[in-house]
């Protein structure tokens, strides 16, 4: 009862910074998206307008659908080569918590410094053909691919290896006597024990690969011809970039998040209904 006279002393403060820089720019942001504003002072309400310039304008559909096919790529090939490296890191070799450092520290870079280095790395490997990342933008696509791998497997490996290491080792030593090969004990047995595991990375590979900016607008800044720009660099070109779409670069900020919150939602729901049957 004690605790409890005190609760509003601790929740306060940080109810009011939640409040202040969260729920009050977020509730504006929506009224926003609805006007036509040069300051929040002069806004004046357009109704729906914003939302069909948006969804007319073809930058916008382009960084939709590039940022789509980003994000299947990038998820599939993380949480692949990350379970992989967590599975030969998790059998007892030697040195392997050097390994696991190693693998773990680029994800402690900016993203910016990223982006540039990596600009840096792959037109040198490119300047052997006489081109650069923003020739074309198949190489700006798979030059982020790499930089995603690069930056995330390290951290989802780290998430796996917590996963694996919970297993019970009575379970694997019973599929053995069982007769059960590595496939099948990886499909019966691993698999369904590290779910949880499975989904905090699949949530943090899909929001962080949907949400990527930084890397984007170091590593091809959108080029060429904004072929190679994601919805996040697209929405701030939107704000930033061209007079008198403020307020349509604020609607592509709310359906970017209605967005990324119901995929997001539903990667959640389906992956913990499996950790609910298992």
């Amino acid at each position: 009862m004690a605790l409890k006279k005190y609760f509003p002393v601790f929740v306060l403060p940080t109810l009011v910074a939640f409040i202040i820089a969260f729920a009050v720019p977020f509730v504006l942001g929506i009224y926003l998206s609805f006007t036509e504003f040069i300051t929040v002072a002069d806004a004046q309400w357009v109704g729906i307008e914003n939302y069909i310039k948006a969804f007319s304008n073809d930058d916008f559909i382009n960084a939709l659908w590039f940022t789509v096919r980003f994000t299947v790529v990038s998820v599939i090939t993380v949480n692949l080569i990350a379970f992989i490296l967590a599975s030969i890191l998790t059998k007892g070799l030697k040195g392997t918590n050097i390994f696991r450092t190693v693998f773990f520290m680029p994800n402690l870079i900016g993203g910016i410094v990223l982006g540039y280095i990596w600009q840096l790395i792959i037109n040198g490997v490119l300047q052997t053909m006489g081109v650069t990342i923003t020739y074309d933008p198949k190489y700006g696509f798979w030059g982020l691919v790499i930089l995603m791998n690069w930056q995330l497997i390290g951290y989802m490996m780290v998430i796996y290896i917590a996963g694996i290491q919970n297993i019970p080792s009575d379970l694997i030593d019973a599929s053995k006597v069982d007769g059960a090969n590595r496939w099948q004990t990886l499909r019966n047995v691993t698999v369904p024990l590290i779910m949880p595991s499975i989904t905090i990375c699949l949530f943090l590979t899909l929001t962080n690969s949907f949400k990527l900016f930084d890397q984007n607008l170091a590593l091809t800044a959108g080029a060429p011809s904004k072929q190679t720009a994601m919805l996040a660099l697209d929405i701030y070109n939107t704000f930033y970039s061209r007079i008198g779409w403020e307020g349509v670069g604020q609607a592509k900020a709310v359906i970017f998040f209605v967005i990324v919150a119901v995929i997001s939602f539903v990667q959640l729901a389906l992956t913990r209904k499996r950790e609910v049957e298992q």
